[in-house]
C-alpha cells in the first residue's frame, strides 16, 4: 500500500469512475485498476462496486476513503508548512536575550524581520546567565542566544557581531564629564556602580583591568547595564559600561559618556549549538540582526 495507491483510490471514489481519473492523471484505466487492487490486496476486502455508470465505493470503501482523505489532507498540509519552514516563510525563531539586548541592539533588526518575514514567530526568552543561555541551547529548547562572548564552551558555537568600547558614565555636571577621554588609571580612586556581578561582561572587565594592573573600587552593583546608566545620569554615582546602542548623543541630556579607549572592547554576538543546523527562520534572523548592525556602523 503507497500513498499513490491511497491518492488514486480516493479520487475514484469522488469521480465515481475509473476512466475519468485515468484522463486526469494522463495514465491507461489499467494502471488507475492496478491502485485499487492493491489495496483490496492489503485490506482483504472489496473497496468498489461496478455499477452500470462506473463505480462506487462499498461499505468498507468508505471506510478507507475517509480516513485515506483525511490523511492525505493533514499530510499535504504539513508538506506546505515544511516547504515554508525551508523557504524561511514560516515558523518560529526562539531566542535568549538579557535585559536590555533588545532594545539596544535588534529593535531595528526586529522590525525588518518582520516585515520581511510576517509568518514567522519571534520568541523572547530573558535568561540571566550565560550558563543558563548555553543550556538551553543544548536541549533544543533556544536557537539563537545573545551573549557577551567569552572563552569557548564545549557544544557550542559563539559568533561575534560587534565590540563595544568602554565608557565612563556620569552626570553632566559632574568634574569629570568635561574629559574628552580617560585612562583607566585615573579612576582607580574613583568609587564605580559595579556591573551586574557574574556576569560575563563584569568578568571581561575584570580581566581587562588586571592586564593594566588597575583595580577600581565598586558601589553595590546592579542588575542590568540600563539601570548603572540610569543611576550615573540621576547622580547617584559613576559607572563603567559598555557604549551599547541607543545611547544618549554626547553634550545632550543630563548625561556624560566619556570614553576609556584604553579598556579592551567588549565583544557580543550569537552563541547557537551548530549553525549548520539552524533552521531557515532563525538563520534569516540572526542574519538580519548582523546586517543591521553593520549598517549602524
Amino acid at each position: 500500500m503507497t500513498l499513490d495507491d491511497l491518492r488514486v483510490f480516493v479520487a475514484v471514489c469522488r469521480a465515481g469512475s475509473l476512466s475519468a481519473v485515468a484522463r486526469e492523471l494522463g495514465c491507461t484505466q489499467s494502471a488507475v485498476s492496478q491502485h485499487v487492487k492493491r489495496l483490496e490486496r492489503e485490506t482483504g476486502v472489496a473497496l468498489l462496486e461496478r455499477q452500470p455508470r462506473g463505480v462506487v465505493p462499498t461499505h468498507a470503501g468508505r471506510v478507507l476513503e475517509a480516513a485515506a482523505a483525511e490523511g492525505i489532507c493533514g499530510l499535504d498540509l504539513a508538506v506546505r508548512k515544511l516547504r515554508d519552514l525551508v523557504d524561511g516563510h514560516s515558523g518560529y525563531v526562539r531566542v535568549a536575550t538579557g535585559a536590555t539586548t533588545v532594545r539596544h541592539f535588534m529593535s531595528d533588526a526586529v522590525v525588518t524581520f518582520r516585515r520581511r518575514h510576517p509568518h514567522v514567530t519571534l520568541e523572547f526568552r530573558t535568561v540571566s546567565s550565560g550558563r543558563g543561555s548555553f543550556d538551553a541551547l543544548a536541549d533544543g529548547t533556544l536557537d539563537l542566544a545573545w551573549i557577551t562572548l567569552g572563552p569557548p564552551v564545549r557544544g557550542i558555537e559563539q559568533r561575534a557581531v560587534v565590540e563595544l568600547p568602554w565608557v565612563l558614565a556620569v552626570r553632566a555636571d559632574d568634574p569629570l564629564a568635561r574629559r574628552p577621554y580617560l585612562d583607566a588609571g585615573e579612576l582607580s580612586d574613583v568609587r564605580l556602580i559595579r556591573l551586574p556581578p557574574n556576569s560575563a561582561s563584569a568578568a571581561h572587565l575584570d580581566s581587562v583591568c588586571d592586564e593594566l594592573g588597575v583595580r577600581f573600587a565598586y558601589e553595590p552593583s546592579v542588575a542590568d547595564w540600563d539601570t548603572a546608566l540610569l543611576l550615573a545620569e540621576l547622580g547617584v554615582g559613576r559607572a563603567v559600561v559598555p557604549a551599547v546602542p541607543g545611547l544618549p548623543v554626547p553634550g545632550e541630556g543630563d548625561l556624560r559618556l566619556v570614553p576609556l579607549p584604553g579598556l579592551r572592547p567588549l565583544p557580543v554576538g550569537w552563541a547557537v549549538r551548530r549553525w549548520d543546523a539552524l533552521s531557515p527562520p532563525a538563520r534569516a534572523f540572526a542574519d538580519t540582526v548582523v546586517e543591521c548592525r553593520a549598517r549602524l556602523t
